[in-house]
């Protein structure tokens, strides 16, 4: 059989590889280098491990586990996650499918190479001693696709300066380490350092990292084949024995899908990480699997002109390598998060500043102030023994050393102090913080040692962090509303839910190739261009709402879905079903809305989604429906680690919402039955508890049946909530019944009254003669917020025939090309729908400039069979193919090719 042939990668599930049953990365060091003339991203990345507790020196690798389970042999419970009942269907698939490929290739490698084909090659790579390893040796089992490695070694920390005498003693209780290997008691005790000396251990893990390989002649092997790396040193037999540090040398393949290469508004290069279902595997060999927690550093080397942004603390000075003329970015992690949220943006962006906002056009990272960085002065290991043992002040840890950058006509510096480096910080009109509805804000956390913002009194009153925007020059005008915006949706933010995870933001403007309208990360989120508001005549504050409301989404994901996760990827619910429901909430703090007009602004858009997700319904395969779709067996992988994400590769799933829907539905029931301000404050009493962890959905509901238990008294069951809204496909009964009454609301009242005036100018349009004077009725229509058009217009679609002089009409009363992304779409829709050609350059301008938004358009462009209209959805394609997302070109090829 071929390599992963029960997997179809267009439209089946997602493997999670890593063993991290057996063996954990605790650290990552990475050091980057980005190549724009070959689109490729050069480097190497040292892994610090640690044995999983309670695995012995019983072999533990791959063939044996998969051999197990093929024979039906039981599983030691205590190796699965907490409540696992069994091995999953999809994770014994995995172990089979793993052993078979293995097997294969090793096969291949007995007799013969030459026998592969080119797309196997492709897939299929080992250093040249692999087969010399066997099935009885320890396996390191990595995520990994698209990469060509060229190294794995074992790092020789003792080989660093200085190092040998900052080795432990051995202890007693540290015998079963130490007597293996005195560099593993070394890096236990490195990466065991509590968080109080946390520049410390960074210090020395990069010292660690730029140690040389071992050379003892026991090397280590490694075979990649397409969903992994796995990695094997001859002779280990168990994770206890396994090195604890080692580096991969590596480069990214141009067409790797963990990063996109592509041009930005302004025509000129750039990559980023594009969230891709894959994550970044494609971008380094890592863990992927949640529950696999690491911090890490990153040493990023670009071209001079450019900026580097990633998720990562402290705002970072850049140095100038005088050997490249490439300038070196340094970040870092203090919380363990996924290798998943790694996030990576390199480009030729600009900051927006409210104040000049055309001020960093001129000068700003040009290559003439390379002269003004710092000179690359000192190796790491040049670091003196009593620099590393005291911690090295407050500055960001660096591969180099030296003054900042000085930037623009060199009266400002860009460096590690948020009062310099950031455009907007503390508002004194915003210091009062708000707790409303709690009795006591102490934190008890109980995640693992990290220097945890929520137990810091200073984080607990900031409420608007450091922030920054950026963008392409051509955008820096209309991204302003984005940098002024911030402060009142982090300020709302914090009034909602407390603490600010994460002590800095960055917000980056993306090409407008990027797949959706956001997309949160620590430290940073990319924000669609078809979000940025453009001024209508009358549109007033509500002409704000689609930017405000999707940054307020995004900044929820820093409390849900960045520092509370899911633990299974399949309940995405977590993640977007709380950050929708959020958004509403955080936005009308931040427009300061009464109770009333909150309620009637939160009405109008449950009913707006109500008729999203019953139209998503109605047109998606059941299995696809499902927030639950592991059902009972949530959470649970294979005895390795080994798991699957069921629906994960399936292109129809990338733009399906009914996870963000059916969620905020769920939630939006709940709060129903305990009071809505009692349930936010349950939100905040969740992430005291939670923050800094990994959750299952029955988490958040037991916990929520425990804080109010009337609610099982009235039959409201854990079990009831997974039947009715999480383990079925379809809408529960009291969604159809809510919505009754959502579509009888003011705003929707007014809306409709609005619709029978463009009915009836419709009919009179239709039945004038075609020789009379037209004369058209004076008409007094209502002035009405974006949301509300947005219902206009698609209850406008309902109707069979409207005429030119109508959708005219329309188009000029409401200014309808220059309204939000939003309402332009239904615009568009009814431009296609009633083949109105006046309009057709607004399609066009949509698909090409709103492409997060548009793929369903084409579709809706090729099967009207109007010639015209399918010759315009061809032309549009191919202005954009090059630039689209890889999962949204698939989807509109198949409609329009």
């Amino acid at each position: 059989m071929e390599p992963d042939g029960d997997l179809n990668p267009d439209a089946d599930d997602l493997p999670l590889r890593a063993n991290t049953n057996h063996i954990l990365v605790r650290h990552y060091v990475l050091d980057l280098t980005v190549h724009f003339d070959r689109k490729v991203i050069s480097s190497s990345v040292v892994l610090f491990l640690e044995p999983c507790s309670g695995v012995g020196t019983k072999d533990t690798g791959a063939g044996e586990a998969a051999g197990s389970i093929e024979a039906g042999g039981s599983q030691d419970v205590d190796t699965m996650e907490p409540g696992a009942k069994g091995l999953g269907k999809n994770a014994t698939r995995m172990e089979e499918m793993f052993a078979r490929e293995r097997n294969r290739a090793e096969f291949q490698a007995l007799s013969g190479a030459g026998s592969q084909t080119v797309a196997e090659t492709e897939t299929i790579q080992s250093s040249h001693l692999w087969e010399t390893t066997s099935d009885g040796d320890f396996t390191l089992v990595l995520d990994c696709c698209d990469l060509d490695v060229s190294k794995v070694e074992e790092v020789d920390v003792t080989s660093v300066s200085a190092m040998s005498d900052l080795l432990p003693e051995v202890t007693p209780d540290r015998l079963d380490v130490s007597s293996v290997n005195p560099q593993a008691a070394f890096i236990q005790d490195l990466i065991s350092m509590p968080s109080c000396q946390w520049r410390q251990k960074h210090k020395l893990l990069l010292l660690c990292s730029c140690a040389p390989g071992i050379q003892d002649g026991n090397s280590l092997h490694f075979y990649r084949d397409r969903w992994s790396l796995q990695v094997r040193k001859k002779g280990v037999t168990s994770p206890l024995e396994f090195p604890r540090a080692l580096r991969i040398c590596y480069e990214t393949r141009p067409t790797g899908a963990s990063v996109k290469w592509t041009k930005d508004q302004d025509n000129r290069v750039c990559v980023y990480t594009a969230g891709s279902p894959i994550n970044n595997r494609a971008l380094f060999p890592c863990q992927e699997p949640p529950v696999a927690m690491s911090t890490w550093q990153a040493t990023v080397r670009g071209p001079s002109e450019c900026v580097v942004l990633m998720s990562g603390e402290e705002q970072t000075a850049p140095i100038e390598d005088v050997d490249t003329c490439f300038l070196i970015w340094n970040y870092y992690v203090t919380m363990p998060m996924p290798a998943s949220t790694f996030t990576l943006a390199v480009g030729h962006w600009r900051q927006v500043t409210v104040e000049n906002p055309l001020a960093v056009e001129e000068g700003a990272w040009d290559k003439k102030d390379c002269g003004k960085t710092a000179k690359r002065e000192a190796e790491p290991g040049e670091w003196t023994k009593a620099e590393l043992v005291s911690g090295l002040g407050s500055s960001t840890s660096k591969v180099v050393k030296g003054s900042p950058l000085q930037t623009g006509s060199g009266d400002k510096t860009t460096c590690s102090d948020s009062a310099l480096c950031y455009s907007s910080l503390e508002d004194e009109g915003l210091s009062v913080t708000d707790y409303s509805g709690m009795v006591d804000d102490g934190i008890s956390c109980s995640h693992g040692d990290y220097p945890c913002r929520f137990t810091k009194r200073s984080a607990r009153s900031q409420r608007v962090i450091p922030h920054r925007v950026f963008g392409p020059v051509c955008l820096l005008q209309k991204a302003q509303m984005v940098l002024k915006l911030m402060r009142r949706c982090l300020a709302a933010a914090h009034t909602i839910l407390g603490v600010h995870p994460f002590p800095r933001l960055d917000i980056l403007i993306v090409p407008a190739g990027f797949s959706s309208l956001g997309m949160a990360s620590p430290h940073i989120i990319f924000l669609s261009q078809s979000v940025l508001y453009t001024e209508s005549p009358g549109s007033g504050e509500s002409g704000l709402s689609l930017c405000g409301s999707r940054l307020c989404h995004e900044i929820a994901h820093s409390w849900f879905g960045l520092v509370i996760g899911a633990r299974d990827w399949t309940e995405e619910w977590i993640s977007e079903g709380f950050a929708t429901y959020l958004e509403d909430i955080i936005w009308a703090q931040a427009q300061q809305l009464s109770l009333q007009d909150t309620a009637e602004q939160s009405d109008l858009k449950a009913l707006l989604r109500w008729r999203r997700l019953s139209d998503e319904l109605k047109n998606s395969e059941e299995g696809l429906q499902i927030l639950r779709p592991n059902m009972e067996n949530t959470g649970q992988v294979s005895e390795s680690g080994s798991s699957t994400v069921k629906h994960a590769l399936n292109p129809d799933k990338a733009f399906m919402q009914v996870h963000y829907l059916k969620g905020y539905f769920l939630l939006r029931f709940l709060a129903s039955q305990v009071g809505e301000q009692q349930f936010i404050d349950f939100f905040r009493l969740f992430v005291k508890k939670y923050h800094g962890q990994l959750i299952l959905s029955q988490d958040f509901l037991r916990m929520l049946l425990i804080t109010f238990p009337d609610m099982e008294r009235k039959g409201l069951t854990l079990s009831a909530i997974y039947a009715d809204w999480l383990d079925r496909p379809g809408i529960p009964k009291w969604l159809y019944e809510r919505s009754a009454v959502w579509s009888q609301a003011r705003l929707v009242e007014e809306v409709k009254a609005e619709v029978v005036k463009w009915i009836l100018l419709s009919q009179s349009h239709q039945g004038k003669g075609r020789k009379r004077k037209r004369i058209e009725p004076k008409v007094k229509y209502k002035e009405v917020t974006s949301e509300q058009l947005v219902m206009l217009l698609e209850l406008l679609l309902e109707e069979e025939e409207l005429g030119a002089a109508t959708l005219s009409a329309l188009q000029r009363t409401y200014y309808l090309q220059n309204q939000d992304a939003e309402v332009r779409h239904r615009w568009c829709e009814l431009v296609v729908k009633h083949a109105y050609t006046q309009a057709y350059r607004d399609v066009e301008h949509f698909l090409v400039h709103d492409q997060a938004m548009g793929v369903y358009l084409y579709g809706e462009l090729m099967v009207q069979e109007d010639p015209e209209q399918q010759a315009l959805a061809c032309r549009c394609l191919s202005l954009v193919q090059e630039e689209m997302d890889q999962s949204a070109r698939r989807v509109v090829e198949e409609m329009v090719l």
